[in-house]
């Protein structure tokens, strides 16, 4: 099947070793098995995506159970969309599992990143502050003027302010696969992924691959 992207979660980071001895920072991740739910069409949906089931539960609300009758009666914690290169092919309730992908490609994983709350400029646009000396006492993390005084007289929109950090939607892109296990469905990338421990991600096949 050619689709781009399956549902993950977040299981830890960790250490793996080749065979020569090198080490490299990766993030495992529990990718799938996935259940197509959904084939999105131009003529009844206006675009064309495939919907994906994650993590099978036991009791949902009523208009969920009927959305998903068609997927095998099963009911799904999480519900996200990916494209596909051949949606002829596609059929509601067969699987997606972590085979789809291979040792060495690259893929753009998203989640929601971790959320730190109410931050400063220092911390948030990792601004610089104020001076360290000549009286400064109190404009070490200070983040300066916001504008000017007369015109335009008001701080313009998008300044770089003190306020809520983290819990956005991010993607990293062209991350490398460097260990695959279809039995336990761990997926192994090198570096960091968007997201605490156990956060719903997206892996999907990069371009660049």
């Amino acid at each position: 099947m050619a689709i781009s992207g399956i549902i993950g979660k977040v299981i830890g980071g960790t250490q793996y070793f080749h065979e020569d001895g090198t080490a490299e920072a990766v993030t495992a991740i529990e990718a799938g098995p996935c259940t197509i739910t959904q084939i999105k069409s131009l003529e009844r949906d206006g675009y064309q995506s495939v919907q994906l089931g994650f993590e099978t539960i036991k009791k949902s609300n009523k208009p969920k159970r009927g959305h998903l009758a068609e997927a095998g009666g099963n009911l799904f914690r999480h519900l996200r969309e990916t494209k596909s290169d051949d949606y002829e092919e596609l059929e509601v309730g067969s699987q997606i599992d972590v085979g789809m992908f291979e040792v060495g490609e690259k893929v753009n994983v998203t989640g929601v990143s971790k959320g730190k709350g109410f931050q400063g400029g220092v911390k948030r646009y990792n601004f610089r502050g104020g001076p360290k000396t000549h009286g400064q006492s109190d404009r070490h993390r200070a983040p300066g003027s916001i504008g000017a005084g007369t015109t335009p007289g008001r701080v313009i929109k998008g300044m770089r302010m003190a306020g809520r950090m983290g819990g956005d939607k991010v993607t990293v892109k062209n991350l490398d696969v460097i260990m695959i296990d279809p039995e336990k469905n761990i997926l192994l990338v090198k570096g960091a992924v968007p997201g605490h421990r156990n956060s719903v991600l997206v892996i999907s096949k990069s371009v660049k691959s």
